[in-house]
């Protein structure tokens, strides 16, 4: 698959918000197989997934971040890309092993990946229907205003973000510890989506 955050990252650094906007487009309309089949125990499957991928992701996003100064501001956008990359594969999975991996569209991605970050963006995508969420299927116009808005909050953390890279250590630690946290808010919010659309 094509990295365009990379690409971007690696290039002039214009674009800003409308970049990543484009980014997070094609992250959630690539919605990729799960590498974990349903299981009778989805919660305990669900858990090991998420602490998994969470060790991953922080892995990732650590060593990015110790390359110190202006070399360590030009990962701050592949992190980003490969933290992404690794919790929609996460969601895929959690999905997989209730075995509800049919029913994951791109809305359910969007909500899954940045409600805990942009919660403002995503109140109205998922709604409660009795003692279940449902998840809004989103136009296209829809899912183009949403990612855009997402795009301004994600520049904004970047800024935070890139402030750890001048840090070589305690940043690095920092850093693997924020996509850590990210990585099972992500996972938590797909839970509850999931365990509040079992049957009954």
């Amino acid at each position: 698959m094509n990295n365009p955050i990379v690409v971007r990252a690696s290039g002039s650094g214009g674009g800003g918000a409308r970049d990543l906007a484009e980014t997070l487009a094609s992250m959630v309309a690539d919605i990729p197989l799960p590498h974990a089949g349903r299981s009778d125990r989805p919660d305990d499957a669900g858990r090991s997934i998420a602490r998994r991928a969470a060790k991953q992701a922080a892995l990732l996003s650590g060593s990015l971040a110790l390359p110190p100064g202006p070399l360590g501001l030009v990962t701050v956008l592949p992190d980003l890309y490969l933290i992404w990359r690794t919790q929609r594969q996460m969601v895929s999975d959690l999905f997989g092993v209730h075995g509800r991996d049919g029913e994951l569209t791109r809305s359910h991605m969007l909500y899954c990946l940045f409600r805990h970050a942009a919660s403002h963006v995503l109140r109205d995508v998922a709604v409660r229907s009795g003692q279940r969420f449902v998840v809004r299927q989103l136009s296209a116009g829809a899912v183009s205003t949403a990612l855009g808005a997402i795009g301004v909050s994600v520049s904004q953390r970047i800024a935070g973000t890139a402030a750890g890279r001048w840090i070589p250590l305690a940043g690095a630690a920092a850093v693997g510890a924020y996509a850590y946290w990210d990585t099972m808010q992500v996972a938590a919010t797909a839970t509850r989506l999931l365990s509040s659309a079992e049957p009954d």
